[in-house]
C-alpha cells in the first residue's frame, strides 16, 4: 500500500507503507496522510509499535476446550 507523505522540506511523495515507521523515527517526514486526513508528526497521536521480543504477559487466550 501506498501513502502520501510530506517531508521536512515540504516534498510530496508516495512511500510504501513499511517504510513509514523509519521515516518518521527518522525525523524526515512532518505528515503523512491517513484516509481521516493528514497527520501532523509529534502532534497528532500515532500508533505505537509494539517491542522486539516475545510477549512476556500472561496468557489470556482460552478455547472452546478448555472453557
Amino acid at each position: 500500500m501506498l501513502i502520501q507523505v510530506n517531508y521536512a522540506d515540504d516534498r510530496y511523495d508516495y512511500v510504501k507503507d513499511f517504510m513509514l515507521e523509519p521515516l518518521i523515527k527518522s525525523g524526515a517526514i512532518t505528515k503523512f496522510r491517513r484516509t481521516s486526513g493528514w497527520v501532523r508528526v509529534g502532534v497528532d497521536p500515532i500508533r505505537k509499535t509494539r517491542p522486539d521480543g516475545p510477549y512476556l504477559g500472561a496468557d489470556r487466550r482460552t478455547s472452546a476446550a478448555n472453557a
